[in-house]
C-alpha cells in the first residue's frame, strides 16, 4: 500500500513555485557569510580589520556578511576568503 502522507520532494515543490534558484542562492550565501564570520573569529579579526585586509569599506563588508543580501560578486567573495587565509572554491554538482 502506498503511503498517503508522502508527496513530492521539497525540490519539486520549489521548482513548481519557480523559486528554487533564489532559495538555493540564499542558502549558499548564508553558509558563506557564516563561514567568513567563523574564520574572522578564529583569526580574531574585527570587521574593520577584515575590511582593511580586503581593501574595502566596512559597509561593503557588512553587505557581504548580511545573509539576506544576495548581490555579492565572486571577486568580493574571493577577496574575503583570501583575507581570512582561505580560498574560494565553487563547483557545479
Amino acid at each position: 500500500m502506498k503511503n498517503k502522507h508522502i508527496g513530492s520532494s521539497f525540490d519539486s515543490f520549489l521548482d513548481e513555485e519557480g523559486i528554487r534558484a533564489d532559495t538555493e542562492a540564499g542558502a549558499i550565501k548564508r553558509v558563506i557569510a557564516y563561514q567568513i564570520v567563523l574564520e574572522m573569529k578564529r583569526a580574531n579579526l574585527s570587521k574593520t580589520a577584515l575590511a582593511e585586509r580586503m581593501k574595502t569599506s566596512r559597509s561593503s563588508l557588512n553587505r557581504l556578511l548580511d545573509p539576506t543580501n544576495l548581490s555579492v560578486t565572486l571577486q568580493t567573495l574571493e577577496k574575503a576568503a583570501l583575507a581570512v587565509g582561505k580560498h574560494l572554491k565553487i563547483e557545479l554538482a
